[in-house]
């Protein structure tokens, strides 16, 4: 089979397309046919030796994929070969033609879902589902601002943000970006290249400032929104792809009593497997009531995965880049 493998952390065009073995799958586990794998940000941190994990290498990278199951390991419950599953990987692997997972890390998907959907919805959409629905508690009539609302994970926020009954703010630092949030549900737009977001968001506000906050994005929008928040608001660490981390001012959550809450969803799906499985039947009926789907930038091959990937990393991508082995 074919697989991408990082051989050393280092640039992330020292990937390479390589042979290996089709895996064996062993107790409790399943061997899938990938179809689609989605490709994220925290994927060119990993390769580059800039993530909080560290494998071993050389590794294949990836963690969301989307297939159908071949091949049952011993003792293993729950799945039939030809079972359609959405699956994602703790310790990487998923870009491959092959992936061989534990049965409790994939989840049957809805027939009406394509590969290229189930692949991107689970880390993007699972961590903006995760950040608001766990970490955040929003409530229906609070007021949510999205930064970097045209990315992946900013465009889940949106979506979900939505679903949950917020008035969503998207903050973008193009018109363009700007138009894809509009088109995915937002109340209200913020330009950031062209307009003051601290003023902004207080006129739009009348001055109470923000509920809650999903920040991806982290450098001076996080400046920025810390002095933005509402009284008992939430501030939401969810990553910084502008690739500056901020230092965050204690006194201000003193001053004017907001929460400043981390989101890991990696964590979050280890330590908390039932939850998890709850929040993604929540998300598969958004999805099939089309509250939330998928939009996908582009669709390249698997041996195209190091543009795929600079893409991502270069902050071009409006939704999210899916490979196809």
């Amino acid at each position: 089979m074919k697989a991408i493998v990082c051989d050393d952390y280092g640039p992330i065009e020292n990937l390479r397309l390589a042979d290996q073995a089709p895996p064996v799958p062993g107790k409790g586990q399943l061997r899938v046919r990938n179809h689609a794998i989605g490709v994220n940000f925290p994927d060119g941190l990993l390769v580059q030796g800039l993530y909080q994990a560290r494998p071993d290498t050389p590794f294949v990278p990836g963690c969301e994929f989307a297939g159908v199951v071949e091949a049952i390991g011993p003792g293993t419950t729950g799945f039939e070969v030809g079972d359609r599953v959405a699956c994602y990987t703790p310790n990487c692997g998923a870009w491959a033609e092959q992936v061989v997972l534990y049965a409790n890390c994939a989840i049957r998907i809805p027939d009406s879902m394509p590969f290229a959907d189930a692949a991107c919805i689970l880390c993007a959409h699972g961590t903006a589902h995760h950040a608001l629905r766990q970490r955040a508690k929003l409530q229906a009539g609070e007021t949510l601002l999205v930064l970097g609302a045209a990315g992946g994970t900013g465009l889940a926020a949106v979506q979900i943000g939505k679903a949950m009954g917020a008035r969503v703010i998207a903050a973008c630092s193009s018109a363009e970006k700007l138009d894809i949030a509009k088109a995915n549900g937002t109340d209200e737009l913020i330009n950031y290249s062209q307009q003051d977001l601290k003023t902004a968001l207080k006129e739009l506000t009348g001055g109470k400032g923000v509920d809650v906050v999903y920040d991806p994005v982290g450098g001076e929008a996080f400046d920025a929104v810390t002095r933005c928040m509402a009284r008992n608001g939430r501030l939401l660490v969810v990553g910084f792809a502008s690739g500056q981390i901020p230092k965050f001012p204690v006194n201000l959550a003193l001053v004017k009593e907001y929460a400043v809450l981390g989101v890991f969803w990696g964590s979050f799906v280890v330590h908390e497997p039932k939850v998890f499985a709850s929040n993604m039947t929540e998300m598969f009926s958004w999805y099939e009531q089309g509250k939330v789907r998928l939009v996908l930038d582009e669709q390249l091959p698997l041996a195209q995965a190091v543009p795929a990937l600079q893409k991502v990393m270069n902050r071009q991508v409006k939704g999210k880049v899916v490979l196809l082995p």
